[in-house]
């Protein structure tokens, strides 16, 4: 999906006020374009392994000297993020750690300081761990973290300090001119506020301004090179990374090195783990007291919830008291959260393809055939049918399109030309104050209003600007529901053929766009790949043949005469008023409104087609006397070439009156 053709308007007729240099707010599901307000960024990325030792070495977060290593579940990565806006540079390092002590990084900054010198400060770069609670420890210099982790350990030590220098030497290698997009939504289903009964001794007020007592929001920026392609992507969610609870003995990136390694095998395709240019970076936030373990916590000896207060059980006491989910165990539950965080942080939409209920219509129209709405299961019968036919759709698209039951793989049939468009057209046009939002499809009532709000929210000179939808405009991609609405897989969702995460994906292009008007840089936007312009295109429809009329007759002939006096009517009222003769459509000129005259065309056998006119003759229409044309073409062959000539036909004069008794 690509970004395209931004028309700007002219000025707008009132002072939106300053535009803001941060954004004002959250947005539930909403995403921004490009954030760079004059010449784009200098971009780089790098990752590099940082496991260390997998065997006896203390591992760091539980607290438990029971807990050392003994094997290794996932690798442990750095990833490095520089950005270079031609005044400052920053440096932003997501490690798998538990967390970044001042030892580690003193360490790093020394060895960065032996390599760039004064370019890579303790002022520019910051060290961010994970927090997963399954990596080695030993690197602390404090004494209480040397206590709990069997002292300082340089052999846990060097690999964490060489994996975060490879990672940001990788980053400086590969700079490159790019831009930055921010995306912004809520993930609900995946963390759990482990100290409820503290969160409400906050003020009423204050927790009041909140829907929920942890923050679901997730923050994502998505670094791209000039033209567009990705260069990688570092995410913020505010959850603990203890999935892998404290009997695990083997070193992991619990959560979120999950979600970093999905979406990193999304993007370096046919990659090994930890290999590939892009990188994905998913990091912590306001986690304090926020859990993964989403079915809470019970005691494990009776099945009973802790005590709500204390987290102790009767008999046990707090040791007994644990928290566990949503997956059978820590293995499913890491994989869970991760999944779900990766899934909210990656934006992509599908191959195009319709689903079962595409073919049940609505409610306005529906379907032939023995479809019905709110299918999520394909169908035996039509589905060898399809596969008969037109092949079976591959797994990859079944999967990214699910819960839909697939009826036509449309993004996969390519004969004798594509199916469906792969190159979409976004457009925002501005007219004085209003944005004119050109969509390619069909939204749906909510999804509309969250495309409002993504284009109007986050800008400031849009604030007073009134944003309209203009619906099916450029390129036609059927239907756009929002994902709680695909869901459900009625029509709409059915005929939403990117997928469950086409609304995204828009949001994203339409902010752009948006944030790009509203800070003068629409010359600045890539235009995106050129939809294709196809050669030999199929037309199955037959030439018309040639008009024929009866013998002794002439095209426009009037085969039924009109009466010579007529009452004025309501429209309403169905009164029949006689053909004029055979001959194709044609315009009619009418007095009034253009729902009292009605056109007819009834195609005769022997190529002898009939028009009939009526007319619905107003109260309002004066009295007086009046006749009805026609006028059209017949096509007719002359030298073996079809000829066009115009003809017409002419009613008789008839009278309108008020009534039939005057004359």
């Amino acid at each position: 999906m690509s970004s395209c053709c931004v028309v700007p308007g002219p000025e707008p007729t009132s002072d939106p006020g300053p535009v803001p240099t941060s954004d004002p707010g959250p947005v539930p599901t909403s995403d921004t374009g490009p954030e760079p307000p004059h010449k784009p960024y200098l971009i780089g990325v790098g990752r590099a392994d940082c496991t260390g030792p997998p065997a006896e070495i203390p591992l760091m977060g539980y607290a438990n000297p029971q807990q050392t290593a003994a094997g290794i579940h996932t690798r442990l990565y750095s990833r490095a993020f520089i950005v270079d806006d031609g005044r400052t540079r920053v440096v932003f390092v997501s490690a798998d750690v538990g967390m970044v002590s001042q030892r580690l990084r003193l360490e790093v900054l020394q060895a960065l300081q032996v390599k760039y010198g004064a370019l890579y400060r303790q002022d520019n770069v910051v060290l961010s761990g994970t927090h997963t609670h399954a990596g080695p420890a030993g690197y602390f210099q404090y004494t209480l973290f040397m206590i709990s982790s069997k002292g300082y350990i340089p052999s846990a030590t060097a690999p964490l300090v060489d994996g975060i220098v490879k990672s940001i030497d990788i980053a400086h290698r590969n700079m490159k001119p790019g831009r930055i997009y921010r995306n912004r939504g809520d993930l609900d289903g995946s963390s759990r506020n482990r100290s409820p009964h503290s969160y409400l001794n906050n003020p009423e007020d204050e927790r009041h301004r909140y829907k929920e007592n942890t923050d679901k929001q997730v923050l994502v920026l998505k670094f791209t090179d000039m033209d567009g392609d990705g260069l990688g992507m570092l995410s913020w969610f505010a959850v603990h990374a203890v999935s892998m609870n404290y009997t695990n003995r083997m070193v992991s990136s619990d959560n979120m090195g999950y979600a970093s390694y999905l979406l990193e095998k999304d993007k370096n395709v046919g990659a090994l783990p930890g290999q590939g240019s892009f990188v994905a970076g998913f990091s912590s936030s306001n986690l304090g007291d926020v859990s993964p373990n989403t079915q809470g916590p019970v005691c494990v000896n009776s099945g009973l919830s802790c005590d709500y207060l204390n987290s102790s059980c009767p008999v046990g006491g707090s040791k007994v008291c644990q928290a566990f989910g949503p997956g059978q165990d820590m293995f499913d539950s890491t994989r869970i959260i991760g999944e779900n965080i990766y899934r909210k942080a990656k934006v992509s939409t599908c191959k195009p393809a319709l689903g079962h209920s595409f073919a049940a219509g609505t409610t306005d129209g529906g379907g032939d055939l023995n479809f019905t709405q709110g299918a999520v299961d394909g169908d035996p019968f039509w589905d060898g049918i399809r596969d008969a036919l037109l092949g079976e759709p591959s797994n990859q698209t079944q999967e990214c399109h699910r819960p839909k039951p697939i009826l036509f793989s449309t993004g996969e049939m390519n004969w004798p030309v594509p199916w469906h468009p792969r190159i979409v057209d976004v457009q925002i046009l501005m007219i004085g104050s209003v944005a004119v939002v050109a969509v390619p499809g069909e939204m749906t009532t909510m999804a509309g209003r969250r495309l409002r709000d993504a284009v109007k929210q986050p800008n400031g000179a849009f604030r007073d600007t009134e944003v309209v939808i203009a619906g099916l405009s450029n390129v036609y991609t059927h239907y756009i529901t929002t994902y709680e609405e695909y869901q459900v897989q009625r029509y709409e969702g059915a005929s939403t053929i990117y997928g469950p995460h086409t609304l995204s994906a828009y949001l994203l292009k339409y902010r752009g766009l948006a944030r790009a008007i509203a800070q003068d840089r629409v010359p600045d936007l890539p235009p995106g790949p050129s939809p294709p312009f196809f050669d030999n295109l199929f037309n199955l429809l037959q030439a018309a043949p040639a008009d024929r009329k009866p013998d002794n007759s002439s095209f426009g002939d009037v085969l039924q005469e009109v009466y010579p006096i007529y009452r004025q009517v309501p429209p309403t009222t169905d009164r029949y008023h006689p053909p004029l003769g055979p001959g194709s459509p044609a315009q009619t000129h009418d007095s009034g409104s253009v729902f009292l005259f009605r056109f007819h065309w009834l195609k005769g056998a022997n190529r002898q087609s009939k028009a009939t006119i009526q007319w619905f003759i107003p109260e309002a229409t004066p009295t007086g006397t009046y006749r009805i044309q026609h006028f059209g073409h017949y096509k007719h062959i002359k030298n073996f070439k079809p000829v066009i000539t115009p003809y017409q036909g002419t009613s008789a004069a008839f009278r309108v009156t008020a009534s039939f008794y005057y004359q």
